[in-house]
Parts: structure tokens; C-alpha cells; sequence
């Protein structure tokens, strides 16, 4: 059965890629072989998505992002313009280690800003937040909120992407969905 979806005339896409209904690739994007996305995605301008990435659905892929092999993601990440994914812990130019790669994962409903770079190994809990510029050198406890380069976690953020403010009694409340949050020993969850 055929995907309906929409690629622009100048994206390259790849025999052996898959791509899921609704999902639309613009201008000069590249999806390699054996690269899965899922459905209602939406992949910006110049942006290469390697062999063997996975996508779920509705992940939202900004300009100039590199994706390379070893990484997923779950369903509703956002990817912001620019950012960037390593595989390799120490490359160079003359030796070839992609026996080497090293995976990557974002969890469900994060969001990674622009110009970020997330160094491969280290995962990113769902509906973690990493801000612009941040350079993950170490694993995203979900919902946290990382900044800076190295990053460091500066708080915590609801589902719709707001900062949180635990009480005494470790709940918080977003601002947004009006969603109950619980923080108990160094982790949040939704309640």
C-alpha cells in the first residue's frame, strides 16, 4: 500500500525509505535509505535524515537539522532549526568507525531548540525541554528543562511546555492545561 505524502520537487528521497501519510518534506531535504517516519510529520529545508533514524508520528523536523544514524524519536518531538545529533564520540577524518555508532533517543512530546547539539549516547526524556544553544553531553531526565553548554538542569516543564513551581509538598500545576505534576525523589511525573 503506497504513504500519501507530500516532498517537495528538490527533496531527494531515497529508495528504501519509508514515509508515513500525511507527513510533507520541503525544499533540498535529503531522506536516505532504510530512514522511517512516521505520519503527519512535517521535515523542513535542508535537512538529512540518515539510514536507519527513526521518526514517530506527527515529529516536527525544523530547518538545516541533521539526523543521523542512531537516532529516534518518539511521536510529537519538535526539532528546532539548526540543531544537531552526533554518532560518532571521536571522529576522524582518515578512520572509519561505523561499527562505532553510538544511539540516541528523544522521548515522546520533547522539544530541543535551535542550535542545540545533542552528543550521541545520552537520551532525552519525554517532554524534556532543551534550550537553544544547549549541548547535551549527558542523559534528559524526562520533563526536565536543560540550558547551557554543557547543559545543565535548570527546572522542570509541564507537557505544554511550561516551566513548573513545586510547592512544599512537591506539586505543581501547568499554567496552560491546568495538569497536576508530582516531583519525589528527582523525578516528575503527571499525575
Amino acid at each position: 500500500m503506497a504513504s500519501d505524502f507530500y516532498a517537495h520537487p528538490t527533496a531527494v528521497i531515497d529508495e528504501g525509505a519509508t514515509i508515513g501519510n500525511g507527513t510533507r518534506i520541503w525544499h533540498f531535504s535529503h531522506i536516505m535509505k532504510d530512514a522511517v517516519i512516521g505520519e503527519q510529520c512535517n521535515i523542513g529545508q535542508n535537512v538529512v535524515i540518515s539510514p536507519g533514524v527513526v521518526l514517530g508520528n506527527n515529529v516536527k523536523v525544523q530547518n538545516n537539522v541533521s539526523l543521523y544514524t542512531g537516532v529516534t524519536c518518539a511521536d510529537d518531538v519538535f526539532l528546532g532549526p539548526s540543531c544537531v545529533f552526533t554518532n560518532v564520540i571521536n571522529p576522524r577524518s582518515a578512520i572509519v568507525r561505523k561499527h562505532e555508532y553510538l544511539k540516541t533517543h528523544v522521548g515522546k512530546g520533547a522539544s530541543i531548540g535551535a542550535n542545540a547539539t545533542i552528543v550521541c549516547g545520552h537520551d532525552i526524556g519525554a517532554y524534556a525541554f532543551v534550550g537553544a544553544g544547549a549541548v547535551v553531553t549527558k542523559d534528559v531526565k524526562p520533563y526536565a528543562l536543560v540550558v547551557g553548554n554543557p547543559s545543565k538542569q535548570t527546572g522542570w516543564m509541564s507537557e505544554y511546555g511550561h516551566k513548573l513551581s513545586f510547592d512544599e509538598h512537591g506539586m505543581a500545576t501547568c499554567k496552560e492545561s491546568g495538569g497536576q505534576y508530582v516531583l519525589k525523589n528527582g523525578v516528575v511525573n503527571k499525575l
